[in-house]
């Protein structure tokens, strides 16, 4: 029976992942499995609670399997990618057309990715700030500088969120000098818990997951706020993010987070990348507030007539 399990993953592992391109036909010296064996990853440091649960369920499933996690920068994340020091990173953008023809070059394959999930950059106040909608004009005024309030990131320019901000906010303008850096995630969230003039900017997987006794302590000590929607039809509305409003776009600040693999046998990453992209971790994404984008759930009330 075990083998039959572990030759179904292997064949869910080629379907998965054939589509992007994996020709290399080179001898197979590795000896992990879809199922088994020992892996070291690379995880952006925004993603940490959702990816710390996913772990959690995929070692309890397979015990044979070891997966070693470091959260870093998303900079840090494609270091590792490219010195070989790791075959599989999750982060906040896929590769680009360059960096596939480059890799095809160096590997004689090109690297899978795909999106997991999406994710919603949340803007977050103390509880004593007065302050509770912003326009995306108010948030890039606040991190261009045009106003002096103190505004804080998860880090220094290397983070994904980081990049997102200044892709998708500033359209690549810089921040300026109110713009404060935090030690990760949890430390920008206690911060900003303590200074009521400030403003944060957090992914929703650190203050969106109520299901977590520890995210929902910490999710407390805050106030998150709304944006207005930019694609509502109706103007001046404004969203919180939620799965609803990230799914359908109307709140503005959302992003996906992929994973990009760099394996061309049915190995451990190929069965990780399998048990995120299925029905068991597309569950654990939709619970922790994120949308999962490979599968679709909806909850539909009901009624049993007897």
């Amino acid at each position: 029976m075990r083998s039959l399990l572990a030759w179904l993953w292997i064949g869910m592992g080629l379907f998965v992942l054939g589509s992007c391109g994996n020709n290399n036909t080179a001898a197979n010296t590795n000896t992990d499995t879809p199922n088994s064996g020992t892996i070291s990853i690379s995880v952006d440091e925004s993603f940490k609670p959702v990816i710390e649960q996913q772990l959690l369920v995929f070692h309890s499933q397979f015990r044979k399997a070891t997966v070693r996690v470091q959260y870093k920068s998303e900079a840090d994340c494609w270091r590792d990618f490219q010195s070989d020091s790791t075959r599989l990173v999750i982060v906040g953008r896929p590769l680009s057309r360059n960096e596939q023809d480059l890799y095809k070059q160096k590997l004689r394959f090109t690297p899978s990715f795909a999106p997991l999930a999406m994710d919603a950059v949340t803007v977050i106040t103390s509880k004593q700030n007065k302050d509770s909608l912003f326009t995306k004009q108010d948030l890039a005024d606040m991190l261009s500088g045009k106003t002096d309030r103190v505004t804080v990131v998860d880090g220094n320019n290397a983070t994904s969120l980081v990049r997102f901000l200044k892709d998708s906010v500033l359209k690549n303008d810089q921040f300026g000098k109110n713009v404060f850096a935090a030690d990760g995630s949890k430390a920008l969230v206690n911060y900003i818990a303590t200074h009521p003039t400030a403003v944060g900017f957090v992914s929703s997987g650190w203050v969106g997951n109520s299901l977590d006794t520890g995210l929902a302590k910490l999710a407390a000590k805050v106030r998150t706020n709304r944006v207005e929607c930019t694609k509502c039809t109706q103007k001046g509305l404004y969203a919180l993010p939620t799965q609803n409003t990230i799914m359908y776009r109307e709140y503005p600040l959302v992003r996906r987070l992929y994973y990009v693999l760099k394996e061309n046998h049915p190995g451990l990453g190929s069965g990780l990348v399998n048990f995120l992209s299925l029905e068991r971790g597309q569950l654990i994404f939709s619970r922790s507030n994120l949308v999962p984008t490979k599968m679709y759930f909806v909850l539909r009330e009901g009624s049993i007539q007897e």
